[in-house]
């Protein structure tokens, strides 16, 4: 096993993306870059009863197209989220699958809810005295994502499911890259999958008061981070992911690479099982010790992919932290809430936004935080309003929170192609 000063540097070069911005990493960017929101009425079901009828739900989506139809009646929808985005990762990595050795290539898939919309289905079924289906326990359990994209690939490495609610694919891309550092494999494919628009996950949401209401009518204009009528998130569903490399194995394969994956920490607040600790404790520590993972000083940062979440509470205190931790370099950070038009995809979250910093990095272009119309005098940052800005980023963190108190940071970097770290950095 490597020392910390041989820890292998790690790289991106492929990107998977299922969005409700659109399908495909090119299409949710462009999306992305011309502030287009994903957000409508909510379709899958009928919302009528709810406070909030309004989600960012994945639109022309056609599982066949990705998979055969007999495991599509198999699984459940945040899995056939999940072979596609894998499908996809692997086609932008241009990864020649017969020339990998499939025990160092390892899947790691997160997910908050898993198989929500077959377990509700199952249990109508229950309750009609029919039959239940034998796929019922392997479509429901988190993990199985990960598995069938395993046996898709061929991949024999190391693979398991993060639960962590909204900070499930930040730490899954962080812990893929620690495997990859300590030599545990070549190659992860890594991210989150969640499908939880369904009446009961919704309806959770709902009965917990997180959700947005104030803009039922338009719903393009109900994500609103840092604004001062944010009233709540809006849920959303998708899959990302993203193939990590070490640096060596990209560079046996002519990999083009997208950028380098320097710094991974994550913390708890152990406050609240909802809220994030008003002083921003746990998301101070996760920032400041990915930074230094990443051998990073904080005004070498360039650009945000904030969590920021609609929410009252947590916009407020990232914003806190940030000020906090960057000083008088904090006004001139260039900040964004890509959830402005996602909504909140929970497990999949943090993935969809790493890969923001990967497109940010490799084009100097920064989405904008849209629906950002209305100052809050505690919310006083560059978010990028409503405009995407061009500029060069060198260094971008990706922060994301979940329920539990949990805090991930991932600082992500342009690759700079030298041997070292230290002559890699850009002065």
């Amino acid at each position: 096993m490597p020392t910390p000063s041989e820890k292998r540097r790690i790289v991106v070069t492929g990107m998977g993306a299922i969005t409700p911005c659109g399908i495909g990493v090119q299409t949710y960017w462009e999306n992305l870059l011309s502030g287009q929101s994903g957000i409508s009425h909510v379709s899958r079901f009928n919302a009528d009863s709810f406070p909030s009828r309004i989600a960012g739900e994945v639109k022309d989506f056609t599982p066949e197209a990705f998979m055969d139809r007999k495991e599509v009646k198999r699984m459940d929808r945040f899995t056939h989220f999940a072979m596609a985005a894998s499908k996809l990762a692997i086609e932008d990595g241009n990864l020649d699958l017969s020339s990998v050795n499939k025990e160092r290539f390892g899947i790691l898939i997160a997910s908050g809810i898993g198989g929500i919309e077959f377990i509700e289905g199952q249990h109508v079924q229950l309750l009609n005295n029919k039959k239940i289906s034998p796929f019922t326990i392997p479509a429901l359990i988190a993990n199985i994502a990960g598995g069938v994209v395993a046996i898709r690939l061929g991949a024999k490495g190391p693979n398991f499911c993060l639960v962590s609610a909204c900070s499930s694919g930040s730490h899954a891309i962080g812990e893929a890259m620690n495997m990859l550092q300590n030599g545990d494999a070549d190659l992860m494919l890594t991210g989150g999958s969640d499908a939880a628009i369904t009446k009961l996950g919704y309806g959770g949401f709902c009965a917990m008061k997180a959700m947005s209401t104030q803009f039922n009518d338009e719903p393009t204009r109900a994500s609103r981070p840092f604004d001062k009528l944010r009233d709540g998130f809006v849920m959303g569903e998708g899959s990302g992911l993203l193939l990590l490399e070490t640096l060596d194995h990209a560079r046996a394969r002519g990999a083009r690479i997208y950028c380098e994956l320097t710094g991974y920490a994550t913390t708890c607040d152990a406050y609240h099982i909802t809220a994030p600790d008003p002083d921003g404790k746990g998301l101070m520590l996760a920032l400041q010790r990915a930074l230094s993972q990443a051998q990073q000083t904080p005004e070498k940062v360039d650009y945000i992919n904030a969590h920021g979440t609609s929410t009252p509470l947590n916009d407020k205190v990232e914003t806190a932290v940030i000020k906090t931790l960057f000083k008088e370099h904090a006004p001139k950070l260039k900040i964004s809430s890509t959830k402005s038009m996602t909504g909140h995809l929970l497990g999949a979250a943090g993935a969809i936004e790493a890969m923001v910093c990967a497109k940010a990095i490799e084009t100097g272009w920064m989405p904008p935080t849209i629906n950002y119309e209305n100052a809050d005098l505690e919310c006083d940052l560059d978010y990028i309003p409503n405009e995407k800005v061009q500029g060069t980023v060198n260094v971008a963190i990706s922060n994301s929170l979940g329920f539990g108190g949990h805090n991930v940071a991932l600082v992500m970097e342009s690759f700079y192609d030298s041997s070292t770290k230290t002559d890699s950095c850009p002065s």
